[in-house]
């Protein structure tokens, strides 16, 4: 999930630059709605709710969702592991960069994490109590293929089939990710994603996976937001890998994208009769900050930088024209991703996954384009709470790729959560934001959007990668120095909605 530097740091130092189209054209290309003010936000979805909303209120309406509509959490796991060296798992970049002094909040590291590998059974229980109908995890590359190919980890796979056979038992249907940003770091001392043989590399791993895992998984997510992995990992070095190199960068968009691709075809050649796979993508409205030409042209290219680099090739096997891939870059035939890619991976998938926290407001000029901020309250990540632009990602999605089926694979926020004197956490605000997207995400399906599932982030409190242990997530509380779970209000709240199926009005 989270990124340790906000959007507008990272926008700020990305910058877009025009491909050589004229401005009216790229205006015409892709009309982009208004940036919602914090009056409109509030009157908008969910405002109308009060402070701790009850779905249970039998006198508050209820914003229904379709029978059939999945409700589930994710995690990661690195995120929530542990047992980084046990039953033969080998290093990851995360081990390498989190032991590396400087490169986390107070060097924290996903040693043991919330110990997951061996507490799953008892986390299966909770979700249970909780009601959890479907769980969103990541298989760990290292702990099945520890060199990242060659020999293949036995041990490793029996945990990923233990967890997807506990989930089944209790009822609970697995959605699991291929690649959560655990490289073995092996492949990165090889080259990491810039390398293409990385994507190969990939391909293998999964097909591995699929042959091992396909009958007791029916959900599959090839990778979890490229867009982090290439420019947080590889462009500004805030992740693992840490490295700085814009070129990197555009080198390991194409390569992520091609494994994906490459993933869809070895899962199509091995696929389960009631098996469906996808990508998940983390996405971002874009707003102009004023209604200027200038402003609106900056909104247009920072699009493309987050959103349409990523959505029309896998959509629509084509890159985009108008922008490059960075500012950084003056060669932009170095960031196109080469024709003869873009048929693998445009191959079809049965699904979207859309992550969403929080929108973009840019301003020109064109050469130096810049994020605003203080439009919105912020949570503990300095990021701001728009319900409604989910809503407008959606339907934006829709309108302009056409049906695909989309999930909410990850939404959700950090707060400052504390355990009270009654040793409960009255997490109010977490409350609040998860009903307010949960709104929009039903005003999206209002609008016809082809929406099946929303997956809250995050099950538990975890590793915030960079951010260490400093910002919390969870639906339930993880108290790290004895791994006891606390489920906090949130995580009471939305077994409620997943109870009832739906949100107060």
């Amino acid at each position: 999930m989270a990124r340790n530097l906000s959007r507008r740091n990272l926008l700020r130092q990305a910058g877009a630059a025009v491909g050589g189209l004229a401005a009216s054209d790229l205006l015409a290309a892709c009309a982009l709605p208004a940036p919602p003010d914090a009056a409109a936000t509030r009157a908008s979805v969910g405002a109308a709710a009060p402070r701790h909303a009850d779905v249970s209120s039998t006198r508050a309406p209820l914003l229904a969702f379709p029978q059939g509509f999945r409700w589930g959490v994710a995690t990661s796991a690195y995120q929530i592991e542990g047992a980084v060296r046990a039953d033969g798992r080998g290093a990851s970049i995360w081990d390498r960069f989190s032991h590396t002094p400087g490169k986390t909040k107070y060097g924290a590291t996903g040693d043991v994490a919330c110990d997951h590998y061996h507490r799953w059974a008892d986390d299966l229980d909770l979700m249970q109590r909780l009601g959890v109908p479907s769980y969103r995890f990541s298989i760990a590359w290292p702990r099945v293929l520890p060199n990242g190919l060659g020999q293949v980890n036995q041990k490793g796979l029996d945990f990923y089939r233990r967890l997807a056979e506990g989930l089944l038992q209790r009822n609970i249907r697995p959605m699991a990710t291929l690649y959560h940003w655990d490289l073995p770091q092996t492949l990165q001392d090889r080259g990491g994603w810039p390398a293409r043989d990385t994507a190969q590399r990939f391909a293998s791993y999964a097909e591995v996976v699929f042959r091992a895992l396909g009958d007791v998984v029916p959900d599959w997510i090839t990778l979890n937001e490229p867009w982090v992995v290439a420019n947080v990992g590889y462009r500004w070095g805030g992740h693992a890998p840490g490295v700085t190199d814009a070129m990197a960068a555009a080198r390991a968009r194409q390569h992520l994208l091609l494994a994906h691709g490459l993933a869809v075809q070895s899962f199509r050649a091995t696929r389960p009769a009631r098996g469906q796979i996808g990508i998940t993508l983390n996405l971002s409205p874009v707003y102009p900050a004023t209604a200027t030409v200038e402003d609106r042209m900056a909104a247009l290219l920072t699009d493309g930088f987050l959103n349409r680099a990523y959505l029309d090739p896998v959509l629509r096997g084509s890159d985009p024209t108008d922008v490059q891939v960075s500012g950084e870059s003056t060669n932009s035939a170095y960031d196109r991703i080469p024709a003869a890619d873009l048929p693998t991976i445009h191959a079809p998938i049965d699904f979207l996954g859309v992550n969403y926290y929080a929108p973009s407001y840019v301003t020109g000029p064109l050469t130096a384009i810049r994020t605003l901020s203080g439009h919105h309250a912020t949570t503990a990540m300095g990021w701001e709470i728009v319900p409604s632009g989910l809503y407008d990602l959606l339907v934006r999605i829709t309108h302009d790729y056409g049906r695909v089926p989309l999930y909410v694979t990850e939404n959700g926020a950090a707060f400052g959560d504390r355990v009270g004197r009654d040793g409960q956490i009255d997490d109010g605000e977490r409350v609040r934001f998860l009903h307010d997207h949960i709104a929009a995400a039903h005003q999206a399906l209002q609008a016809g959007v082809p929406l099946h599932g929303y997956y809250a982030w995050a099950l538990m409190d975890n590793f915030e990668w960079a951010e260490g242990y400093t910002k919390r997530f969870g639906l339930v509380y993880v108290d790290y120095a004895t791994q006891r779970r606390i489920a906090k209000r949130s995580a009471l709240w939305y077994r409620d909605v997943i109870r009832y199926n739906g949100v107060s009005a």
